[in-house]
C-alpha cells in the first residue's frame, strides 16, 4: 500500500525550489508517480548511444552522463534528508555542491548503462523509504542547506529535480 504525499505548502521548502514543485504539478500520486519515473528514466538512459551520452549542447555544461550521476547523487542527498527530517534528527544538514561534485565523480569514464542502473537504484530506494514513512512524519521538518523543509516537500523536490533535468536532456540534448 502507497502513502498518499499532499503537495506541499510554500513555507515548507526555501522559494529557489519552487520551480522543482512547479514541474510536478501534474502528479496526482507522488509515490507511485516515484516508482514508475524511475523505471522510465532508466529505459531512456539506457537506450542512448555512446554519442548521445557524451554529449554536451555548448562548452561547460554537463553531459548526459553528467546529468544522469547528478540525478543520482542528488536523489541520496534529498532522500537522506528525507530520513533524517522523518526521523526527527533536528542537526541542521549541509548543502552539496553539485558542480563540484560532478567535477569529482568520473562520470566520463563510465557507462551509461551502469549510471542508468546507479539512478535506478537510488529512486527504487527513495520509493522504498517513503512508503514506510507513517502519514505523521511528512509534516515533520528540518534545515538544509540553511533553509527550512518538511519532508512532503523534499519528496516533491525528488520528483520535480528529474523532471526538469529530463525535459533539458529532451529539450537540448536529444532534439537531433
Amino acid at each position: 500500500m502507497s502513502i498518499s504525499i499532499p503537495r506541499p505548502a510554500a513555507d515548507e521548502y526555501a522559494e529557489w525550489y519552487a520551480g522543482y514543485i512547479a514541474e510536478a504539478s501534474d502528479i496526482t500520486d507522488l509515490v507511485t508517480h516515484l516508482a514508475r519515473q524511475g523505471d522510465l528514466t532508466r529505459k531512456l538512459f539506457t537506450a542512448l548511444s555512446d554519442e548521445q551520452a557524451n554529449f554536451r549542447y555548448a562548452p561547460g555544461k554537463w553531459s548526459v552522463k553528467e546529468i544522469v550521476l547528478h540525478l543520482a547523487d542528488a536523489e541520496r542527498v534529498f532522500s537522506y534528508r528525507v530520513l533524517c527530517f522523518a526521523r526527527n534528527d533536528i542537526q541542521p544538514l549541509p548543502g552539496f555542491a553539485e558542480g563540484d561534485w560532478a567535477a569529482a565523480a568520473g562520470a566520463e569514464v563510465r557507462g551509461m548503462a551502469g549510471l542508468a542502473a546507479e539512478l535506478f537504484a537510488a529512486r527504487s530506494a527513495t520509493v522504498a523509504l517513503l512508503q514506510g514513512l507513517g502519514e505523521d512524519t511528512l509534516a515533520r521538518r528540518g534545515t538544509a542547506s540553511g533553509n527550512p523543509f518538511t519532508v512532503r516537500s523534499l519528496a516533491w523536490i525528488i520528483a520535480g529535480h528529474e523532471l526538469h533535468h529530463l525535459r533539458i536532456v529532451r529539450e537540448r540534448y536529444l532534439t537531433s
